[in-house]
């Protein structure tokens, strides 16, 4: 596993920790991101960081339960300070349906930090 398939691993666990348990640093979690991040959601619905920032601030531990899996990871294309990494991730919680979806991510490598520039995802029916 490469340096980028380990952050999209690494950002999952951090963003289950954050939504499930209520627990991690906001300030590190959103660090991961850069300022001009953009995510399309399996709705269609852009959103940008900002709008990031607001949704990891107030869902902080309202998915009590939350488990998610990512596997299927495939290292699409690098190049000197970036990647697209393509994966799938399964979310499960108690009581809950089961949500699949494909995600496509932009990355990109600042000194020894990767930050995420892009997020596409697809809901897996």
């Amino acid at each position: 596993m490469n340096h980028y398939e380990a952050e999209i691993i690494e950002a999952h666990i951090a963003i289950e920790n954050w939504l499930g348990r209520g627990e991690g640093d906001i300030n590190a979690l959103l660090a991961r991101f850069r300022p001009d991040f953009m995510m399309i959601a399996p709705t269609g619905v852009h959103l940008d960081y900002p709008t990031l920032a607001r949704f990891f601030d107030s869902q902080r531990g309202s998915r009590p339960g939350l488990k998610i899996v990512v596997d299927e990871l495939t290292l699409l294309q690098t190049w000197d300070n970036g990647a697209l990494v393509h994966y799938r991730e399964t979310q499960t919680r108690p009581e809950q349906p089961v949500n699949v979806r494909w995600s496509t991510a932009a990355l990109t490598q600042e000194g020894v930090n990767i930050t995420w520039r892009l997020l596409h995802e697809t809901a897996q029916p």
